[in-house]
């Protein structure tokens, strides 16, 4: 008689409840490295997330004790080819747009490990929560490869000279310098890191969502953009927002001296 198949499981996992969707990273053996298959799982799970008005936020975590170790370099050691290469970073850097480009907020849920891209992961994130006990750090350079993608993210976390030290040391940081250098938003005890994403979840649910939604795009456009451009635009979204129901009813509420009842929720 044959043995049973044994079922390959999933290497990005899945939850919803309700209106907070979580992706958990799951090759914790191979401590979350972002494989192939990894980003082409991620890239399929966040376009469907973007397309369902129903979910409010997303929290992005990793079964195991590591975070996310960087690309799977066991992989690309198998395909030594420059083509093979740019196209590995181009879809990694997809993915990575695609985060900043959700209309949901993302959260990154840090529990260990985030190096090389791993730490842009981190980096890309909209929010980020970490263990205490965690460690970052973009530490291709210790390998003869500067990390030029992490640095697009990292660069937009961090000062300028904290970024280069980290992109030219390859040192790691732990969570509490992440937290003060601006790569985190809290750095807290491992048995409490649940609690403090939730209070992100929770703070944000609060709020209406075509603000957050309005909002969340409004802040990474004007980023690129030159002041008088960034005052332009921002203009004319706060302008377009105000037009909004919730705007219009969290203002009355607001003169009132109630708590507003958002129509979009």
């Amino acid at each position: 008689m044959d043995a049973p198949e044994m079922t390959k499981e999933a290497v990005v996992l899945r939850e919803d409840q309700e209106g907070v969707t979580t992706l958990w990273l799951n090759r914790p053996r191979q401590y979350n490295a972002l494989s192939e298959e990894v980003l082409t799982a991620l890239q399929q799970a966040l376009e469907t997330i973007a397309q369902n008005e129903a979910i409010r936020v997303v929290v992005l975590a990793a079964k195991g004790k590591a975070f996310c170790a960087g690309h799977d370099l066991k992989e690309m050691r198998a395909s030594p080819s420059e083509a093979y290469y740019a196209d590995l970073f181009n879809q990694c850097s997809r993915m990575m747009m695609t985060i900043n480009q959700l209309p949901q907020p993302v959260i990154a849920r840090v529990q260990g490990l985030a190096t090389a891209a791993g730490c842009q992961l981190v980096a890309a994130c909209d929010l980020a929560v970490a263990a205490d006990t965690a460690q970052f750090a973009t530490s291709g350079i210790r390998f003869g490869l500067f990390c030029s993608t992490p640095a697009v993210a990292v660069s937009r976390n961090l000062s300028r000279k904290k970024a280069l030290e980290m992109l030219l040391t390859g040192d790691f940081i732990d969570a509490h310098t992440a937290e003060a250098e601006g790569l985190i938003n809290r750095a807290v005890p491992p048995e409490q890191l649940d609690e403090a994403v939730q209070q992100f979840v929770e703070a944000i649910l609060a709020k209406s969502a075509v603000a957050v939604r309005v909002g969340k795009e409004m802040f990474y456009k004007q980023g690129e953009m030159g002041m008088a451009a960034a005052y332009e635009y921002a203009s004319a979204m706060m302008a377009c927002n105000m037009m909004a129901e919730d705007a219009l009813a969290g203002v009355q509420a607001f003169l009132d001296k109630r708590q507003p009842v958002w129509q979009h929720r």
